[in-house]
């Protein structure tokens, strides 16, 4: 009977250890951005309403998928995030209905997610990079504020939302 106690108990310890490693996604690294998973309308600083934002996780957890319609409608655009493992950063790669493409990559910093793309080069032969900054907010809403900056120095705000859960 003994025999049989200590054998379940492995059994039963085997099976735990097997079920927690099965999930390779569930790490405190690819929860970092979780903060920004929900169903969202987003307003801008003049407190209209910017747009709504579906954002999910799919892949077993491994990728956080946006899927963003304006308030006015006619742009939408939709984005996949994850945790490289090999490179140890945050990716994002936004497309949207009118060609736009970004892919941004950096990592979480206290209560922020920062994301950056590589330096480009805009039509006028100057250099680019966009930078975007998810803010957990002590209230529950998340702050998206997109800065592009140019030849490293000036600095236009492109979207600066405050996102409230809808749910």
């Amino acid at each position: 009977m003994k025999n049989l106690v200590l054998g379940l108990l492995l059994l039963f310890s085997l099976s735990s250890y097997t079920q927690n490693n099965s999930c390779k996604c569930c790490t405190e690294n690819h929860d970092a951005f979780d903060f920004w998973v929900g169903e969202w309308e987003v307003f801008n600083k003049n407190e209209s309403v910017a747009g709504y934002n579906s954002i999910i996780e799919v892949q077993n957890n491994c990728v956080i998928r946006e899927n963003w319609k304006s308030a006015k409608g006619g742009f939408t655009g939709t984005s996949n995030s994850f945790y490289n493992l090999k490179k140890q950063q945050w990716e994002q790669i936004w497309v949207d209905n009118q060609g736009g493409v970004l892919h941004l990559k950096g990592n979480r910093t206290g209560n922020q997610m920062i994301l950056k793309t590589d330096l480009e080069t805009n039509a006028k032969g100057q250099s680019v990079q966009h930078v975007v900054t998810w803010t957990k907010n002590s209230d529950g809403t998340v702050r998206q504020y997109w800065e592009t900056i140019t030849d490293g120095k000036q600095t236009t705000i492109a979207f600066d939302g405050l996102y409230k859960k809808t749910e």
